[in-house]
């Protein structure tokens, strides 16, 4: 069981030493007991760093990364005491600390002011696709008389990725591949790629191409069938098994197909219509290509086209800007000190 040795009061910051990567730090507004996995920190020297200057030092990326650095352990690693009491950061003197208190404060209602409009633009994304696809918000999906509707097999082509397996961990074409972990709702995060042997003959199933749609095969089953466009990556990049690619024919453009995967995605469809083992949902290839799809006139399928991208692009603007409130500068004299 958890033992709860650690007492905390309104004001002092908490830090989840386990699994340091989640950034968890709270202040706490009330008094209670935490477990062992959490430190308890506050000012040593009040007159030397400001109290409420500490909960933005422990938020900081130097921070994290110094706690990351130092954990020890595999499937839970944690960082120590020791450790994390050696890490260095630069502090000005006590009137400086309170003018960067002064703009922090500021750039956290600014930060909050963001996420606010993020969730207004979410809301609104969400309400574009009902009214594109569920307009009477019923149930099921109803669409204009005038569009056509196809099998998803019909619309376009339905691929399962290849499978990793050890015939394939290496070999003279050996490529760059994409997998679940890969493919986000709405976009792909390129950072870590993992290779394998892909033979020459299969490229013309395995190898993406810009238009292509991933979605998720194997997931949690409020997350099978996330999706996202391939548009740009490495030369020659490719796609495993936990991976479902969608091209489409020429009548359906990939952003409208996205769109009405992401709508799918939302109103519960994959889910309903996958296999599950275990904890893993699974949307077949055989799944994914019955399902029905509509399939407009072009100029309609552009009309839904720009309003998402209107709204994706104030939602990048905002995601800018709330990197750049991150990036805070300590002007002055400043001189390094230990936590």
């Amino acid at each position: 069981g958890v033992t709860f040795t650690s007492v905390f009061k309104p004001g002092q910051v908490l830090f989840g030493k386990r699994r340091a990567y989640q950034r968890k730090v709270a202040v706490a507004d009330f008094s209670g007991v935490c477990s062992g996995d959490i430190y308890v920190l506050e000012s040593k020297a009040p007159k030397v760093l400001l109290p409420e200057l500490l909960p933005f030092i422990c938020q900081t990326d130097a921070f994290f990364d110094h706690a990351v650095g130092t954990s020890a352990g595999s499937l839970s690693p944690r960082t120590n005491w020791t450790s994390l009491s050696d890490f260095q950061f630069l502090l000005p003197p006590p009137p400086e600390q309170r003018k960067l208190l002064s703009r922090l404060k500021a750039q956290n209602e600014a930060t909050h002011a963001i996420e606010d409009a993020l969730r207004t633009l979410s809301v609104a994304r969400r309400s574009a696709l009902t009214d594109a696809f569920r307009p009477d918000r019923g149930s099921v999906d109803r669409y204009p008389s005038h569009w056509q509707i196809k099998r998803v097999g019909e619309a376009g082509d339905v691929q399962l990725g290849q499978k990793r397996q050890p015939s394939v961990h290496d070999g003279n074409n050996v490529r760059p591949y994409l997998r679940v972990a890969n493919v986000f709702d709405g976009y792909i995060d390129f950072s870590d790629l993992m290779t394998m042997h892909f033979a020459e003959r299969d490229l013309a199933k395995y190898e993406l191409i810009p238009g292509d749609i991933l979605l998720n095969e194997g997931q949690s089953r409020e997350l099978v069938g996330r999706s996202a466009i391939f548009e740009h990556g490495p030369k020659g990049i490719c796609f495993q098994m936990t991976l479902l690619r969608f091209r489409c024919h020429g009548d359906l453009l990939p952003r409208f197909a996205h769109a009405f995967f992401q709508h799918c995605l939302y109103t519960g469809q994959f889910a309903a219509r996958c296999l599950k083992t275990t904890s893993i949902a699974h949307l077949s290839a055989a799944g994914l290509a019955e399902m029905a799809m509509p399939v407009p006139p072009i100029s309609e399928q552009l009309m839904l086209v720009e309003i998402l991208k209107q709204l994706d692009l104030a939602r990048s603007r905002l995601l800018d800007r709330s990197e750049l409130l991150k990036q805070v500068i300590f002007a002055g004299q400043v001189a390094h000190e230990r936590i």
